[in-house]
Order: structure tokens, then C-alpha cells, then sequence
């Protein structure tokens, strides 16, 4: 049996009231009754809720920036309005009704309701004196004589203040029938799937839930004198995507950046430690390392070589300099012996960028002690340095090698941490079976 809203697509912003967490469930409410449904957050309902259930549960991506682009270089808000059947703000904080109706985009949802010419369903929630004070009510009244938006006014009953009064966010329910109404009669606006927003990728289980992961990315810089360096290729994108995907699945990350080429998501769970060298890289590691760790990702290009001496002073334009170079230590074999005896001993993972041949590969996995390297040919075209793409293989300290085609460097991210994840649990569960 059909819902009622069978082959409509509802846009659902979420603002920052205490009641945003009721949003995921008016989501699933919504595909119940047969909604294709994309969600909007502004940063504040963020801080309440994160993107990841809804998420998982719309299959499109999450709008939480005004200026993020979509997977495939949409403007999210602006796609939104122009395919939404209707666009239902609930939790609405006085904040919104207030932005909103003087015509204030500050944030994406009020920005895709600017930029959209669907209904839109108001369902506002707040302490009562917010809802009872004459400006509230006066954006509220702008909205719906003027705009004619659907306003569905909050109930009585306890507030998050300790109080009690008008300012609950309605039953659900009700929310969904003033959605269902006020599309009722009109055609729908975008029944091509490629006008609306992509789907999103596989979402994947929050299976990194409560861990902690250190990730390093970014190439290092050796420096020969203020001005001069000795740097390589690296652009972070590789590392960063190991970030990205531990973040949506759960972890807390901090992330020892060298120097970057792309931009760090936004998010409550990474901590970011900037380093330069690999003097940096290797205090930075050894504090990390101090405190503690599941797991860590070493996707960051460390240099091989670094000049044995570094001047104080900008070396003047000349005749032929001829640098003297020794070899860097091996960051990772070192945290490696250092964990060697702690129970429990984090997991670790390292990369080896290979030319022509990952010959090598089984060896460096023996030399450095880890559990899992990732190894690639960065002269293979869609393998290197700066793409979007990667072909790797992931070698196993049990002796397994995968050897996986060219994909996403966010699907290669998912792919090491189903292993981390996976090895971490079988960590703990041995743990207790033991003890």
C-alpha cells in the first residue's frame, strides 16, 4: 500500500532546539509514509544531533554548510529548493522563525527556504516565554499571513527548562499530516531522481563507537634554511579520507597534519595537531603515544632523508650547493616497539608508496611491526599523489594480501578501517573471554 507521500521528496530542516533528537524519528515518520526525504542542519542542531542517523536513514547527503557543494558539484541548498515537494523545519527555535522571516539566509536551512518556492511546514519549539513574547509571535504571524507558511503551534506540557507551558514540539504525527496537506493536489516538482540530491554513499555502522584513532597525513617539510625545504608530493587527501571515514563511523580522532592540500572536516570528534617535520611528526607521535590510543593510521608521507645540518640564515644565490642528507628515523617501526608490550596493544597501520613494483611491501610490513600496510604504485595513473582515486594492496602481518581495484580514496579509507574495526573488536571480545 502506497503512503501518502509516495514519490515525494521533503526537504526537513533541523534547527538547534533541545528537541532536535525527535527529528530522526519524524524522518523515519516521513519515509513511513513514502517520502524521499533530504536533511538540513544548521550548526547548532548539529551540536544535538549528528548527521549520521539521518544519514543513514534519508540516503543523501546531510546539508550542515551553506557553502559545501554536494558529491557531484551541486549547490546543496539551492538543488533542494528547486526539487522539494514541501520543506518541513522541525524543531523551529525563535532564532529561525526570527532569521526567517526577515528574509535572513545565515544558515543552510534558511537559506533553502529563501531559495525554494515549495510550502513549508513551521513547527516551532522553545521555552514558553520565548513562544508567548510579542516578537516571536510577531515573526510567527509574518510567516504565516505573509509567507503563508503552515505554522503547527507547540503544545503544553513540561519544557527543557524545568518549567511548564506552550512551547513542546508537537506530536510527530500531527507534523506529517500538515506535510501531507500541504502537498496535497500539486503535482510533483522534480520526478527525475537527477534533479534531486544524489544518494549517498553506503553509510557504514558506527562500528568505531567510543575508540580512539590517531591518523597522520600530509607530507613532512625538512627545512635546509628559513626559507628552503625539502619536501615531497603528498597532498593529505589519502589521510584525510581515513579521517573523514573515522569520524562518520564513530571514533574520536586526532589527526597529526603535515602540510595539507585539502580542507579538514568540521567536527566535535577530531583534534588537530599541525606539524612540519619529522622531528615534529615524531614528538607529536610520542605524545600520542603516551597517552594512548586503539588504533593508528600512518598515512602521512615522511621524508626519507633530511638535511644533516639547517643553517639560521637564508643561504645566498651562488655557486653549486651541494646538501649533505642522513636518514630519518623509522617513526612507525619506533611506536611500534615502544606499544610492543602493552596490553591492550593498539593496532597500527602503515602506508608504503611504492614505483613499478610493491615487491617490497611484505618486507617494510615485517621491518615496521604493524598489523596491516597499505601499499601502493604512485606512478600507476588514479594510484598517486593528488588524485581522487587510489589503487592499493593491504598486506596483513597473518600473511593476507588484498589487492583491491582503483577506488575512491574514501572507499579505500572504509576499506582499512572495516579491518581496524573488525580487529579491535576481536581485541575485546578476547580480552573478556580470557579474564
Amino acid at each position: 500500500m502506497s503512503g501518502r507521500l509516495e514519490g515525494r521528496l521533503i526537504g526537513l530542516g533541523v534547527t538547534g532546539s533541545i528537541a532536535a533528537y525527535k527529528a530522526v524519528e519524524l524522518l523515519r515518520l516521513l519515509r513511513a509514509e513514502g517520502a524521499d526525504v533530504a536533511v538540513m542542519l544548521t550548526p547548532s542542531a548539529a551540536k544535538f544531533v549528528g548527521p549520521l542517523s539521518f544519514r543513514a536513514l534519508s540516503r543523501h547527503p546531510v546539508e550542515t554548510e551553506l557553502l559545501d557543494l554536494l558529491p557531484d558539484g551541486r549547490i546543496g541548498h539551492i538543488v533542494l529548493g528547486d526539487s522539494a515537494d514541501a520543506i518541513v523545519v522541525a524543531p523551529a527555535t525563535a532564532h529561525f522563525l526570527g532569521a526567517m522571516a526577515n528574509g535572513l539566509a545565515s544558515d543552510v536551512v534558511t537559506a533553502t527556504c529563501l531559495a525554494s518556492a515549495a510550502p513549508v511546514v513551521v513547527a516551532p519549539a522553545m521555552d514558553g516565554d520565548m513562544w508567548t513574547h510579542p516578537a516571536t509571535q510577531t515573526n510567527v504571524a509574518r510567516l504565516r499571513d505573509v509567507f503563508r507558511y503552515t505554522i503547527v503551534e507547540p503544545d503544553a506540557g513540561p519544557l527543557a527548562s524545568g518549567q511548564s507551558g506552550v512551547g513542546r514540539l508537537v506530536e510527530l504525527p500531527v507534523i506529517v499530516d500538515a506535510v501531507v496537506a500541504a502537498v496535497t493536489g500539486r503535482p510533483v516538482r522534480a520526478p527525475d531522481a537527477a534533479a534531486r540530491p544524489p544518494i549517498a554513499e553506503t553509510v557504514r555502522d558506527a562500528d568505531l563507537g567510543g575508540r580512539r584513532l590517531v591518523v597522520t597525513a600530509g607530507g613532512t617539510r625538512e627545512p635546509i634554511d628559513p626559507v628552503r625545504f625539502i619536501g615531497n608530493r603528498s597532498t593529505g587527501k589519502m589521510g584525510v579520507a581515513v579521517v573523514r571515514a573515522a569520524l562518520d563511523r564513530g571514533a574520536r580522532v586526532t589527526l597529526l597534519a603535515a602540510h595539507l592540500e585539502v580542507p579538514l572536516p568540521e567536527d566535535d570528534g577530531l583534534t588537530v595537531v599541525p606539524v612540519s617535520s619529522t622531528a615534529d611528526l615524531e614528538a607529536a607521535l610520542a605524545a600520542a603515544t603516551a597517552t594512548g590510543f586503539d588504533a593508528l593510521v600512518m598515512a602521512a608521507a615522511v621524508a626519507d632523508y633530511r638535511p644533516a645540518a639547517t643553517v639560521d640564515h637564508k643561504l645566498e644565490r651562488g655557486g653549486p650547493l651541494t646538501l649533505q642528507l642522513e636518514p630519518t628515523p623509522d617513526l612507525l617501526a619506533g611506536v611500534a616497539r615502544v606499544v610492543s608490550g602493552r596490553d591492550p596493544r593498539p593496532f597500527l597501520v602503515g602506508f608504503a608508496a611504492e614505483t613499478g613494483s610493491l615487491e617490497r611491501a611484505a618486507d617494510k610490513l615485517r621491518r615496521k611491526g604493524v598489523d596491516l600496510l597499505v601499499a601502493n604504485d604512485v606512478a600507476e595513473p588514479g594510484s598517486g599523489f593528488g588524485t581522487d582515486t587510489n589503487r592499493v594492496s593491504i598486506l596483513a602481518a597473518g600473511g593476507s594480501r588484498d589487492d583491491l581495484p582503483v577506488l575512491s580514496k574514501r572507499a579505500v579509507a572504509d576499506a582499512i578501517l572495516d579491518r581496524v574495526a573488525e580487529a579491535l573488536d576481536a581485541r575485546d571480545a578476547a580480552a573478556q573471554t580470557s579474564s
